[in-house]
């Protein structure tokens, strides 16, 4: 399994001393929170896209490639690739010249976003963002999987002819995430092509999560991938840890109190009580994502957001040290002791590259019925 941090990049005042970085520091700063998530043991670093104030990460594969240059191990990936505003072919490209720059070590997520406006300034209608969601995924796996691309759609200019570059490392496409917080669409997407489905419910009850996990998982079987249980599944989540509980929440209630998104509305225990949201010890994060496996079954990826809010930078960097040095080394060795043999580690590129043997990508591309999603073996 596989524990990492994700960052929506958001440019917060500290509500404790008025201060706002620039948009330099803060990007700046994540770079620095990335390389301690590494330094402190975590497996994952993924970043978000938002065109839009106050956020400033626009430019994922920038910052991902830049962290790759600084990094060793620490898998990089994205915790939003707008697959509804961007352009198929540009996003084929640019993320397999990122897999050839961090030696396959990156994967992504495609989301739809949360920012209404997006859709108007890059020229396309939000009322067919699921639309658009299907068929430019739809592209891009075939981009990445097939030499030479013939394909006309709705939603751009045809492609004749078309080979995108480069070609994905050693034939293998990056490995993608489905991101969607309500939308059964997508569950059904991510299970339809046997990706990952990352379900991103920092502001959702567990019950909901549930719902749309056990969706994802009930089709990923319908369509021959494998049984409910060998789903790849995500999960998001939020933290502040103290040494105890009290000093967790006096210390964090001013920035949970003003934060822009869940700011000025239910009280912080109330949230708490409702979310993934822990505020507290690191023994009781340990508790409350140690069962999350009962609500949604065995998974292959806890993502936490850290820096938001205005949470200072010392702060964060504290919080990756409670995170990697007390509370992942426990989640990892329990959730170990009762996985299954046969629910599958969360994926990587050396693993997927020996489990696709001396077959090209493009040929077992041709393996899969572009109706059914099934494979040969599934349809008889």
């Amino acid at each position: 399994m596989q524990f990492g941090i994700f960052t929506v990049g958001d440019v917060t005042t500290d509500p404790v001393t008025g201060r706002t970085p620039s948009e330099a520091e803060r990007i700046k700063a994540t770079v620095t929170i990335a390389k301690h998530a590494e330094a402190v043991g975590l497996d994952v670093f993924a970043t978000g896209e938002h065109h839009n104030p106050p956020f400033v990460p626009s430019s994922p594969t920038t910052l991902l490639a830049y962290v790759a240059a600084q990094t060793e191990r620490i898998l990089l990936s994205t915790s939003t690739t707008l697959i509804t505003t961007n352009d198929p072919v540009k996003i084929a490209e640019d993320y397999a010249y990122l897999q050839h720059l961090t030696d396959g070590r990156m994967d992504l997520m495609m989301g739809r976003g949360n920012t209404g406006p997006v859709y108007p300034w890059f020229g396309k209608d939000i009322r067919q963002g699921i639309n658009l969601a299907i068929e430019n995924y739809a592209l891009l796996h075939r981009l990445w999987r097939e030499d030479v691309v013939d394909w006309e759609g709705k939603f751009r200019t045809p492609l004749q002819s078309f080979t995108a570059t480069p070609r994905p490392l050693d034939g293998v496409p990056p490995f993608v995430w489905h991101g969607s917080i309500r939308s059964p669409e997508i569950a059904e997407q991510a299970a339809y092509y046997g990706d990952g489905f990352f379900h991103n419910n920092i502001f959702w009850p567990i019950e909901h999560t549930q719902q749309m996990v056990e969706l994802y998982r009930r089709r990923f079987e319908h369509y021959g991938h494998g049984s409910a249980d060998q789903a790849i599944v995500g999960l998001g989540g939020q933290v502040f840890m103290r040494a105890n509980s009290q000093e967790a929440k006096r210390e964090f209630r001013p920035y949970f109190d003003n934060a822009p998104v869940y700011g000025h509305g239910p009280s912080m225990e109330e949230f708490t009580a409702q979310t993934p949201l822990t505020v507290g010890s690191p023994q009781e994060v340990i508790d409350r994502y140690a069962a999350m496996r009962d609500h949604v079954g065995d998974y292959q990826r806890q993502l936490f957001l850290m820096d938001h809010a205005g949470l200072p930078l010392k702060t964060v960097l504290e919080q990756l040290d409670l995170l990697g040095g007390e509370v992942v080394p426990v989640l990892r060795k329990e959730l170990a002791a009762r996985r299954p043999a046969h629910v599958p580690d969360a994926p990587t590129h050396p693993a997927r590259v020996a489990a696709a043997g001396d077959r090209p990508e493009a040929q077992r591309a041709h393996l899969v019925d572009d109706v059914t999603g099934l494979s040969p073996e599934a349809a008889r």
